[in-house]
């Protein structure tokens, strides 16, 4: 009953999310003035975001794609304001760039470092964010996305797709996140190990039992060390 190998969600768990996405979003905006200048005039920053948000929403059946969704959304807004698909493909990699320079915290690169080698190590994400692109791919074993699974976390597929990737057994694999309901029920659902990282220690809902709870990545190594013993 060891464990193999450990995946890791990324946004909030790795990092600080809403503040990255907040700053792509005015570097988006800063680009449309210079460039596409009709629509920073019909939108103030936060009238963008909505219209963003509400065409979003239209469309769940793509939430596993936060990519192609964007695209979509930035084809309709051209359109909307006058402009050709010219837009698409700069707009997206202006948001794409900002949205991957994130702000680590303090104890992840220690803790990729000391985890390293020792087990296979993935990660499992809904979203966009791209860990080679980061600088941490080389800490990483695989990365499975929710666009290439076809679905997103909780959807049992997408830790199948990890499991698949690492060739290990579902008991086997660690899965650690901040998110209740996404990573700690949906991984144990396929029968992974779940450790929640937990930093405003706030109370589990219901269903959610992990096996684990840390407040900082840090503590991980600690933890999988004590599980580890304890199970031999």
């Amino acid at each position: 009953m060891t464990i193999r190998c450990i995946t890791f969600d990324l946004d909030d768990t790795l990092w600080d999310c809403a503040p990255v996405i907040e700053g792509a979003e005015h570097r988006f905006y800063h680009w449309l003035t210079e460039h596409y200048p009709r629509i920073p005039e019909r939108f103030t920053p936060e009238a963008l975001i909505e219209h963003r948000k509400d065409w979003f929403g239209r469309y769940p059946d793509l939430h596993h794609d936060m990519t192609r969704l964007r695209k979509r959304w930035l084809s309709v807004l051209a359109r909307e304001n006058g402009y050709d698909e010219a837009l698409v493909e700069p707009g997206f990699r202006v948001f794409w760039e900002a949205r991957n320079q994130v702000c680590l915290y303090d104890d992840v690169l220690d803790t990729l470092e000391r985890l390293r080698g020792r087990y296979l190590l993935g990660s499992i994400t809904n979203g966009n964010a791209d860990v080679h692109h980061i600088g941490i791919g080389h800490y990483f074993d695989f990365s499975i996305t929710a666009a290439g699974a076809g679905v997103a976390k909780p959807h049992p597929a997408i830790f199948t797709a990890a499991l698949d990737e690492a060739g290990v057994a579902a008991h086997e694999a660690l899965h650690v996140g901040d998110d209740p309901q996404r990573d700690v029920i949906g991984a144990a659902r396929v029968g992974l190990r779940t450790l929640w990282v937990n930093p405003q220690d706030l109370p589990a809902p219901e269903g959610c039992r992990p096996d684990g709870v840390v407040r900082r990545v840090g503590e991980i190594p600690g933890w999988v060390e004590g599980w580890v013993r304890s199970e031999k």
